[in-house]
């Protein structure tokens, strides 16, 4: 999955702030669409990932997700910085250009939280439920705390009683977080759309080590959210695995 998906191409179409320095609306939308993940391809990928590593554990999958996703956003955010040197681009392109690798930071975000949900036995077809689950993570400490206090686990990793979870508390917890989220993703992404459109090469170092910066702290509140991997992958996964077909 590249770094930039068409999605994400399309957030760097115009002017992406107002006159008052908010982002636009369009950017909004997409920055939101950009947390859901069809989950057929989530599992195409880990079976793509079992036959690249045959006999591999559930926590060596994880931590390979998790290796090639910090790859991924540090890698994504550094190249899209280093456009700002060429002289060819203007601060307006400059600034499409990082919204597109604002969206595309979440959309492997996405990518990545619902991976690890599947090999931890958390398999939510529920696009709302997987939606709340990703906003969640990415929030951190805040995020963590909102669905601790309505798991109702007694300090366990939240994310296994999402399947459970009524769908009325559900949906009450998640107009909270998605609410939370556009406002604090708006916050962080805008501050590292602006720094990843700075000239001279700044922003291409800005853009990584915010990046990474960034990635490594969702992987810690996954990491938190799920607690350790099972030793082996559960029989509705692993049955759903072998009926995908192998890509040549």
């Amino acid at each position: 999955m590249g770094f930039i998906s068409n999605r994400a191409v399309k957030a760097a179409g115009g002017t992406v702030f107002e006159k008052d320095g908010t982002p636009k609306a369009s950017l909004l939308r997409a920055m939101e669409r950009a947390v859901e993940v069809q989950r057929p391809l989530v599992l195409a990928n880990i079976r793509r990932l079992q036959r690249k590593n045959p006999g591999a554990t559930p926590e060596q999958l994880v931590s390979i997700v998790e290796k090639h996703y910090l790859n991924t956003v540090t890698g994504g955010g550094a190249a899209v910085g280093a456009t700002a040197v060429v002289p060819a681009i203007g601060t307006a392109a400059a600034l499409g250009l990082s919204a597109a690798a604002t969206v595309g930071f979440l959309e492997a975000t996405a990518f990545y939280a619902q991976s690890v949900a599947e090999l931890h036995g958390v398999h939510l077809e529920d696009p709302d439920r997987s939606r709340t689950m990703v906003m969640a993570i990415m929030l951190g400490e805040e995020g963590t705390a909102m669905m601790q206090s309505v798991a109702g686990r007694g300090g366990k990793p939240w994310a296994s009683s999402l399947g459970g979870m009524p769908s009325g508390l559900m949906g009450s917890v998640g107009s909270s977080i998605r609410k939370q989220f556009m406002k604090r993703i708006v916050a962080r992404q805008g501050t590292a759309m602006l720094g990843r459109a700075l000239p001279l090469g700044i922003g291409a170092v800005v853009g990584g080590a915010g990046n990474h910066a960034m990635g490594k702290g969702v992987i810690k509140t996954a990491r938190r959210a799920f607690g350790p991997a099972p030793d082996t992958i559960s029989g509705e996964l692993a049955e759903e695995l072998r009926q995908i077909p192998d890509q040549p």
